[in-house]
């Protein structure tokens, strides 16, 4: 699989990098954070949510909507699932990381989607990007054999445990968690967790 980097064109459809954020002192911070073999996701850190950058980006990237800064860290090199929101989310690159990433617009009318659409792009450590609410991700995948740490900043509660059921049928089969809409591959547990399974060919490895 080609490997783009953000700073390529193609990206442009996806998200964009931001300018003008000072990133020294979450990545400083972060860099205490767990690194384990597989995959952490904490959606909110105290720590992280008291830093200037976190009202800066609060303002700036969310028109002053309350929002939630966590991670996501770890060693991963598949893809597993895809997921959306309805909102931007942000990611800091702490080290070099790889983004899986497709388009929303390309999911069928079954809710199914064709990995053969996915791209791959690599995010240099210490760029901050925005991953367009249409951009179809899920966790980032190694850049290298050490791993990899990721700011992720979302709208407040995103991801968090839905408090209400709703009837799984058409695109509500794939609400999986509060502002975050899922779709599985077979290959994985996803389905046992209640997961709409509908990736359809194979289970991307880096």
């Amino acid at each position: 699989m080609v490997i783009k980097s953000v700073t390529d064109k193609e990206f442009k459809k996806y998200g964009q990098i931001l300018k003008n954020y000072d990133c020294t002192e979450i990545i400083e911070k972060m860099k205490s954070t767990p690194l384990p073999e597989g995959v952490i996701y904490e959606p909110s850190i105290k720590e992280l949510e008291e830093l200037s950058i976190a009202k800066e980006l609060q303002d700036r990237e969310y028109g002053e909507l309350p929002i939630q800064i966590g991670y996501c860290n770890g060693n991963n090199y598949m893809l597993n699932a895809v997921e959306y929101h309805r909102s931007s989310e942000i990611n800091i690159a702490v080290t070099d990381l790889i983004l899986l990433i497709g388009s929303q617009q390309d999911i069928e009318d079954d809710y199914s989607y064709d990995t053969s659409k996915i791209e791959a792009f690599k995010v240099p450590a210490g760029t901050i990007i925005e991953v367009y609410a249409t951009t179809l991700h899920y966790a980032p995948c190694n850049a290298s054999e050490e791993g990899f740490r990721c700011v992720v900043v979302l709208p407040k509660d995103t991801n968090l445990a839905l408090e209400n059921k709703v009837e799984k049928v058409e695109e509500d089969a794939l609400l999986f968690a509060k502002n975050k809409w899922l779709i599985g591959h077979k290959d994985t547990d996803l389905g046992e967790q209640g997961a709409f399974i509908g990736l359809v060919g194979e289970n991307i490895h880096l």
